[in-house]
């Protein structure tokens, strides 16, 4: 006999709920990474600054 087969619909239905694993979104459901977002992961898309006479200034 499974513990399953002992409680109730309502307890089993709260414990998938915190169950681990169970919250967890579908590969097709996850949105997809732009090729912006990646710029913004890798660092491309940050300010360059730059030695102007003794001062560091923006490029």
């Amino acid at each position: 006999m499974k513990i399953r087969d002992s409680i109730s619909k309502e307890s089993l239905k709260q414990f998938k709920s915190i169950a681990p694993g169970s919250n967890r979104k579908k590969e097709n459901d996850a949105d997809p990474i732009t090729t912006r977002d990646w710029e913004e992961i890798m660092g491309t898309r940050r300010e360059t600054y730059q030695r102007q006479g003794g001062r560091i200034r923006r490029k």
